[in-house]
């Protein structure tokens, strides 16, 4: 019997908890914390997933922010935006929505973000840290996954662990988490050969990759957790992830759906550094 891992469910425990510690800080009279997206044109899937980062605020109350930006906007004038909230007071995390229009350097704007304000934390300076096992901003997809992950008490100190994709917003940094677990990771990729060796034996795989339906029952053992990262849309406009979901429930011990698994975690975790944020920088003006 597979079970769901349920990530509107576990996201909505992070925001019920983020909604009372943000109504104790205005019993005390204190200012609500911040977050402000950066929104450069009219990608559908960025209006779409901006959207939904704004009604997160409103449902627990944090200050959310848009700034909506042309498209034709140059790197000069969107990194003197974001310097601009670098140095407001006023907003605690700034969130640069990707893909940048082609002609923009995301690179260049991501290390423009003061790195305490960077709760994306794909900033170098919160990648090293994540590296070296100190404190900084995680991405938030990765420390998603692994919130999932503890709610339903799955053990990862000692376990093998494969990673499907290596990009750098979810594959590498989650394999860099899951090592700081203790766990065995193996990352594997499109040049992989015989990935089937590497699923097979594994305990957890993650699987992120952009490509429908691509693991399949063949690939992993019935023992195995599946994380499903990928958010595809098919042709009659139905998301689906990166596992075939069909096959795979009923037959491997747990599996996050598409939609209401990994993609409510990411923005509950979005909110969750916003509000550490939040704490750092209330902490240096008491100094």
């Amino acid at each position: 019997m597979t079970e769901l891992m349920d990530g509107r469910m576990t996201a909505k425990k992070v925001e019920d908890d983020l909604k009372i510690k943000i109504g104790l800080l205005r019993e005390r009279g204190k200012r609500t914390p911040q977050l402000t997206v950066v929104l450069v044109g009219d990608h559908p899937a960025s209006l779409s997933y901006v959207a939904g980062k704004d009604k997160a605020c409103q449902r627990i109350g944090m200050n959310s922010e848009v700034l909506r930006l042309p498209r034709t906007i140059s790197q000069t004038e969107l990194i003197k935006v974001v310097q601009r909230l670098n140095d407001d007071s006023q907003v605690d995390g700034i969130l640069v929505q990707l893909p940048l229009p082609a002609e923009l350097d995301p690179q260049e704007v991501v290390r423009a973000i003061d790195p305490s304000k960077d709760v994306d934390g794909l900033h170098p300076i919160n990648v090293g840290l994540m590296h070296m096992q100190l404190k900084g901003f995680e991405p938030c997809t990765p420390r998603g996954i692994l919130r999932l992950l503890d709610e339903y008490q799955i053990p990862l100190q000692g376990k093998d662990i494969v990673v499907i994709g290596r990009s750098n917003l979810v594959g590498r940094p989650v394999a860099q988490l899951l090592l700081n677990r203790n766990a065995t990771v193996t990352v594997c990729h499109s040049k992989t050969a015989d990935l089937q060796r590497y699923t097979r034996a594994a305990d957890v795989v993650v699987v992120a990759i952009g490509r429908p339906h691509f693991l399949r029952k063949e690939h992993v053992s019935s023992k195995c957790v599946v994380i499903d990262v990928g958010i595809n849309r098919l042709e009659n406009g139905k998301l689906t992830g990166d596992a075939d979901f069909d096959a795979l429930n009923g037959y491997v011990s747990h599996i996050t759906p598409v939609p209401g698994g990994v993609g409510p975690m990411t923005i509950a975790m979005l909110l969750e550094n916003t509000m550490d944020a939040y704490y750092a920088h209330e902490a240096l003006r008491e100094v």
